[in-house]
């Protein structure tokens, strides 16, 4: 069978990019074709200043946010990072693979330190690093796909590096994954900055649809969408980025058989294809936040479910990472 690993960082409120990028496919496609781990990834969330209190929080947040989208545990594992030890256990071991140069040729990690030095803070050495811990996530469970979107593909490439790495020079202990990118809405954008990512952590949040945005709240923000000059709706990624945002949306809440380019000829207006897009957000976040209330109401439940995926992770994790610290030289423990 299939293993599939797929995380999410809780730095910040879910955001409709985050349901129609990824959290989605996980709902309907990748809990039902394969055994599959998902795991809030709390220990990244603390590689830039941060508030201890909301980490927590948003950790509960986004594991509820994840059952109430469809996540059943039943057929999948959902647990917190934290929870496993044998993550961090193998970061390290995999620190030990991996160069300073690989680390610091990370995109994200020149777009984020960038970002930090121009407001005058110091960065972390877990910025630095963090990418080797995401490949520790993927590999200490011998997961085949990683589904992902586009701006995380390098750090699947990076875990794809060490593992073939360690394979080569310890002996076979790890899969050799692969990144799974969505056909759709790979990466929604920002809706009053179509060229940037709809991000959770960012400051400015006009252009940006939460999960647990009240109806009208969603209405608001996409109304208000950047569009481009002209009047002409056409599917353009460079010429109208905002429009082609727009369209991908719209697409990617109709269904897969919907096209960006082909929805685009029944419009002749922004308006009327902003308030069908505003429509069809409503509609899909509308059972996703009536199910986040009722478990809400019942917090023993989620707690149980993430104190058995655990269990089970921490299950599959160790013989792969106890294998990894015979094979790089370290002597078993007695």
């Amino acid at each position: 069978m299939t293993r599939i690993f797929s995380g999410v960082k809780p730095t910040g409120h879910l955001t409709l990019g985050n349901h129609l990028g990824a959290v989605r496919q996980w709902v309907e496609t990748d809990q039902h074709r394969g055994d599959a781990i998902f795991c809030v990834v709390d220990l990244h969330a603390l590689t830039v200043e941060h508030d201890p209190a909301r980490v927590r929080r948003l950790s509960r947040q986004a594991a509820t946010l994840l059952l109430a989208a469809g996540l059943d545990p039943e057929r999948c594992t959902l647990f917190v990072q934290s929870h496993v030890d044998e993550h961090t256990r193998l970061a390290y071991i995999l620190e030990c693979t991996a160069t300073d140069g690989e680390m610091r040729r990370m995109i994200q990690y020149k777009e984020k330190a960038a970002r930090e030095r121009a407001v005058g803070g110091g960065v972390r050495l877990s910025l630095l690093t963090y990418p080797v811990l995401m490949a520790a996530d993927i590999l200490a469970y011998g997961a085949d796909e990683v589904p992902v979107g586009e701006d995380q593909a390098q750090h699947v490439e990076l875990t794809r590096d060490l593992a073939a790495r360690f394979n080569q020079r310890y002996g076979h202990t790890f899969t050799v994954p692969r990144a799974v990118l969505p056909t759709v809405a790979a990466r929604v954008m920002d809706l009053q900055d179509p060229t940037s990512k709809m991000g959770k952590s960012h400051a400015e949040t006009s252009g940006i649809v939460y999960l647990l945005d009240e109806a009208e709240v969603v209405r608001k923000k996409i109304m208000r969408a950047v569009t481009d000059s002209g009047s002409e709706v056409v599917y353009d990624r460079e010429a109208q980025p905002g429009v082609a945002n727009l369209l991908e949306i719209l697409a990617a809440c109709r269904g897969d058989a919907c096209k960006p380019a082909d929805l685009a000829a029944n419009y002749s207006s922004y308006g009327a294809l902003k308030k069908d897009t505003a429509d069809a957000v409503v509609e899909l976040l509308r059972p996703v936040r009536e199910r986040h209330a009722e478990l809400c109401a019942d917090p023993g439940h989620v707690d149980e479910v993430l104190r058995a995926g655990a269990e089970r992770a921490r299950g599959l994790a160790r013989p792969t990472v106890d294998d990894a610290y015979r094979a790089i030289g370290l002597l078993p423990a007695v």
